[in-house]
């Protein structure tokens, strides 16, 4: 059911997911959410929440119609990197196809749009990356989101790129961030390998969501959303256990040939954030992000 509006409806687009649910529980007054879902229901107070398949696009259509949103941020993916590798012609349907109609939807209604790709779309050989540098992607899922970045900045102008790195907080009703089975593992007092040779720039769903926002608000063409902190998973486990001070478990450091993956992991694709942070995106310090959602 579609409500009288009391403040600028927002189509948000796998509200479900880890980041969604964040967008959802720190969104700003101004906005009303209308979150698309595809196979988890949920429920918060004071949004709508609508339960479609993306690559339906007559039903897509139907709803943009239907919602008449004054933006619209596109977070739904198929975001494994391991799946995709090994079912290419099944994510492309979402992460690329459904993205580029999601474009042509905002050009005909003429409203911006906010993607979310990701740090992947680099090779990792030659950190920290810029908006300048060319997409080079070493898997399927990096790709993916190189051609729908592409495709949709082309279909249309007012597609806002954000490329976010990974990500971290406390977990949503159906999804949760990569923290959570690290911590689960070192509360069973199990041995964690992480890696010592693979490098990110992580934010919490917090922050990401506080930078996108500004990014629908002030930002042109791609923009980049990184911390400013680079670091390994292993250093980033270490970190954690510290900051829990939970004395279980043992982080063992292990290196990307260790362990054998479908899909190939770049080694450092730490963002540089100057664009952003030059429009006030302002992420705190890793340890104090990891404190500020719990940890």
């Amino acid at each position: 059911m579609i409500r009288p509006a009391k403040g600028k409806r927002l189509l948000l687009t796998g509200a479900s997911g880890f980041l969604g649910w964040n967008i959802c529980r720190h969104v700003p007054k101004e906005w009303e959410i209308y979150g698309l879902v595809f196979s988890h229901s949920i429920t918060l107070p004071g949004m709508t929440f609508i339960q479609t398949d993306l690559r339906n696009f007559k039903d897509l259509e139907n709803l943009f119609k239907t919602i008449n949103p004054k933006a619209v941020i596109h977070t739904a993916a198929i975001t494994d990197p391991n799946y995709c590798q090994l079912h290419r012609k099944e994510t492309q349907t979402v992460n690329l196809e459904a993205s580029l109609q999601i474009a042509d939807l905002c050009a005909d209604h003429q409203i911006p749009l906010v993607f979310t790709s990701s740090d992947l779309v680099f090779d990792g050989l030659h950190p920290p990356y810029s908006e300048a540098d060319p997409p080079c992607p070493v898997n399927v899922y990096g790709e993916q989101k190189a051609m729908a970045e592409a495709g949709m900045r082309q279909r249309w102008r007012e597609t806002i790129v954000c490329r976010l790195p990974l990500l971290f907080g406390e977990p949503g009703l159906v999804a949760q961030s990569f923290l959570q089975p690290m911590l689960k593992a070192i509360r069973a007092d199990r041995e964690l390998c992480l890696f010592v040779d693979e490098f990110r720039t992580p934010v919490s769903g917090k922050v990401a969501t506080e930078g996108l926002f500004l990014a629908l608000k002030k930002a042109k063409g791609i923009i980049h959303l990184g911390g400013r902190e680079s670091i390994s998973r292993y250093n980033f486990g270490l970190l954690m256990k510290n900051i829990t001070g939970i004395e279980k478990g043992k982080i063992i450091p292990c290196t990307r040939k260790d362990l054998k993956m479908p899909a190939p992991r770049p080694p450092d694709v730490s963002l540089n954030s100057s664009k952003a942070f030059s429009l006030g995106f302002n992420p705190p310090a890793l340890i104090e992000d990891l404190k500020d959602n719990g940890f």
